[in-house]
C-alpha cells in the first residue's frame, strides 16, 4: 500500500485544545444515573450513594465539562423535583424515555459527584425551554448560584448546601428543533425564548456563558436556516452553538460507517461558516464558538422499536450498546475531527458517561468495566492537551456510498507544553496495513515514548461482563524516529497514539 504522508510543523498550529472538549453527558435515561452512576446499596456505594468504582474509571476516562440532566429529558423536568429531602421529592413520568422518574439523584447529588471526579470536572447545566421558560431558569440560576438572602438562595442552604453552586455553563434548552422534542419550536418561537432567556440570565450574572440550542444534525431539513435564524436572535447575548451528532452503519454500508468522520468535519465547518456569515451580517467582530455536546457511535435505528415498548419503567435496560473494535476506531476517528477543529469547538460532550451508548459499563450490585470506545477517550484526554498542528495529509484513498472518495488515514497532533508531541492517526482500511511517514520540521524531538495502538484480528472484538478486557491497546514494535523522520505501520483497522518527546 502507498506510504501515507504529512508534515508536522509548529509554525502552522489550529489551536488550543479547551479541555472542555473532553467533556460527558449524564441525562435521566436508561441506567445512566440509577444503577450507573447512583446505585446506594452497591459495595463500592459511599455515604452519597455513588458508585465508586465507577468514580475510578470516570476519572480515568479524564473527564471535564459533565452535561445535564439531558437531553431530551431537560424538555419535561421541573428543576425543583430534584432539591430538598429525598423523601420528599416527587415521582414524575418522563415523556422523552416512556419512564418514571424518582428524583432520587437531583441538582446536589450531581454536584456531589462532579467534585468527587475532581476539580476538573465542571457542571453544564441545561434548563428547560420545552415546557417552562425564561421564569424558571431565572428560578434555578438564583437556587444554584445566588450566595444567600433570597427565598431560592436561603433554600439551597436549607437543604444543605449553604455554598453557592458556582454553575458557568448552561445550556438554552436541548434540542428544539426536533419534532420528537417535548415542546419542539420553529426557529423563530425558539429563538426568541432564547434570546430571553440569555438576556434575563445576563442580568443576574453577565459572566455566565451560554450555549443556544443548533441542529440536531445535519440531515435536518431545517439545518442551517435554523442556525441562522436562531443567531439572528441571540447573536449577541450566547457564547456557543450546540451541534449533536451520531454515527452508525447503514445497509451494511461498513465502509461509509468508517468515514463518519468526513461528516462530522463537514458539519462543524458549515456550521462555522454560518456563525460567521451571520456575524458579517450583524456587523460583529465576535466569535461564536462551537458546543459539539452530543457525540458518539449509537446504533439508533433499533431505539424507536425499544422505547415504544416501554410502560413507564425506573430506570430500564435502554440504549446499551456494546462496542466492537470498529465501533472503537470510527469513534477515534471522531475524537480526531474533534481535535482538527478545536479553533472553534470549545465544548463537546461525549453522549453518555455509563451504561447508555457510553465507555463505562455497570452491572447492579456487580462489577464496573470499560468499552472498547473507553480508550481512544481517555488516550485524547491525556495527551490531546496542548496546542492542535495543522495537519494536511496526502494519503491513498477508499470509495464509500455516502462520502465518496475519502482518505485512509485520518490524523492529528497535538503538542504540549513541554514540547512534546502526541499523534492520533486512524487506519480505516480493513485489510491493509497503512505505512505512514511524518516530516518533522522546527520540532526538537528525538524520542519515540510509545506507539500505542487498539486493534485486533476479530473487527467484532468487544469487552463484556464476561470478558471484561478482551480488548485493549497494546504497544506497536517497529515505529521509529531518525533525522526528523518519523515512520510507523499502522494496523488494519486501528486507533493509534505515536507519543514523541
Amino acid at each position: 500500500m502507498r506510504t501515507a504522508r504529512f508534515t508536522l510543523d509548529p509554525a502552522f498550529t489550529v489551536g488550543a485544545v479547551n479541555p472542555r472538549l473532553f467533556g460527558s453527558f449524564v441525562e435521566h435515561l436508561g441506567r445512566c444515573v440509577y444503577t450507573g452512576v447512583f446505585e446506594p446499596g452497591h459495595p463500592t456505594a459511599d455515604a452519597e450513594g455513588l458508585r465508586q468504582d465507577v468514580l475510578e474509571l470516570v476519572r480515568e476516562l479524564g473527564v471535564t465539562a459533565v452535561r445535564y440532566p439531558g437531553g431530551n429529558f431537560v424538555s419535561g423536568y421541573k428543576w425543583e423535583d430534584s432539591v430538598g429531602p429525598v423523601e420528599d421529592r416527587p415521582r414524575r413520568l418522563d415523556l422523552a424515555w416512556r419512564s418514571t422518574e424518582t428524583n432520587r439523584f437531583g441538582l446536589s447529588e450531581y454536584i456531589a459527584f462532579l467534585k468527587k471526579i475532581g476539580p476538573q470536572a465542571e457542571p453544564m447545566m441545561a434548563v428547560n425551554l420545552g415546557t417552562r421558560g425564561v421564569a424558571e431558569a431565572l428560578e434555578l440560576q438564583e437556587y444554584a448560584n445566588h450566595p444567600s438572602g433570597t427565598a431560592l438562595s436561603d433554600l439551597r442552604a436549607e437543604h444543605g448546601d449553604k455554598d453557592p453552586i458556582g454553575i458557568r455553563l448552561w445550556c438554552l434548552g436541548n434540542e428544539m428543533d426536533g419534532p420528537w422534542q417535548t415542546g419542539h419550536k420553529t426557529a423563530e418561537e425558539y429563538g426568541r425564548i432564547a434570546a430571553e432567556t440569555a438576556r434575563a440570565m445576563r442580568q443576574i450574572d453577565p459572566d455566565v456563558e451560554l450555549v443556544a440550542c443548533g441542529s440536531s444534525g445535519q440531515s435536518m431539513e431545517t439545518f442551517a436556516e435554523w442556525e441562522a435564524t436562531v443567531l439572528a436572535e441571540t447573536y449577541d447575548l450566547v457564547d456557543h452553538i450546540s451541534l449533536h451528532a451520531y454515527y452508525e452503519p447503514h445497509d451494511g454500508d461498513v465502509d461509509s460507517f468508517l468515514a463518519s468522520a468526513v461528516d462530522m468535519e463537514s458539519f462543524i465547518e458549515n456550521v462555522v461558516a454560518t456563525c460567521d456569515h451571520v456575524g458579517a451580517r450583524l456587523k460583529s467582530k465576535k466569535k461564536i464558538n462551537l458546543s459539539f455536546d452530543e457525540w458518539n457511535v449509537w446504533y439508533m435505528t433499533k431505539t424507536q422499536a425499544e422505547v415504544s415498548a416501554l410502560d413507564w419503567p425506573e430506570a430500564p435496560r435502554l440504549l446499551e450498546d456494546n462496542y466492537s473494535v470498529m465501533d472503537a476506531v470510527v469513534f477515534g476517528s471522531l475524537l480526531i475531527a474533534l481535535l482538527r477543529h478545536a479553533d472553534r469547538v470549545t465544548v463537546a460532550c461525549l453522549a453518555q458517561l455509563v451504561n447508555v451508548i457510553a465507555p463505562i459499563m455497570t452491572e447492579p450490585g456487580g462489577p464496573a468495566w470499560r468499552q472498547t470506545t473507553f480508550f481512544p477517550f481517555s488516550q485524547a484526554s491525556k495527551y490531546g492537551r496542548g496546542e492542535v498542528l495543522d495537519v494536511r495529509v496526502d494519503s491513498p484513498t477508499y470509495e464509500t456510498g455516502k462520502y465518496g472518495e475519502a482518505d485512509l488515514l485520518h490524523a492529528t497532533a497535538v503538542r504540549a507544553e513541554d514540547g512534546s508531541v502526541t499523534v492520533f492517526a486512524v487506519n480505516r482500511s480493513r485489510t491493509g496495513t497503512l505505512p505512514l511517514e511524518v516530516a518533522l520540521s522546527g520540532l526538537e524531538l528525538t524520542e519515540i515514548v510509545e506507539h500505542s495502538a487498539l486493534a485486533d484480528t476479530d473487527p467484532d472484538a468487544r469487552n463484556t461482563l464476561a470478558e471484561p478486557e478482551r480488548v485493549v491497546p497494546h504497544t506497536v514494535d517497529g515505529t521509529s524516529l531518525r533525522d526528523g523522520r518519523l515512520t510507523a505501520a499502522l494496523e488494519p483497522l486501528s486507533w493509534n497514539v505515536i507519543r514523541l518527546r
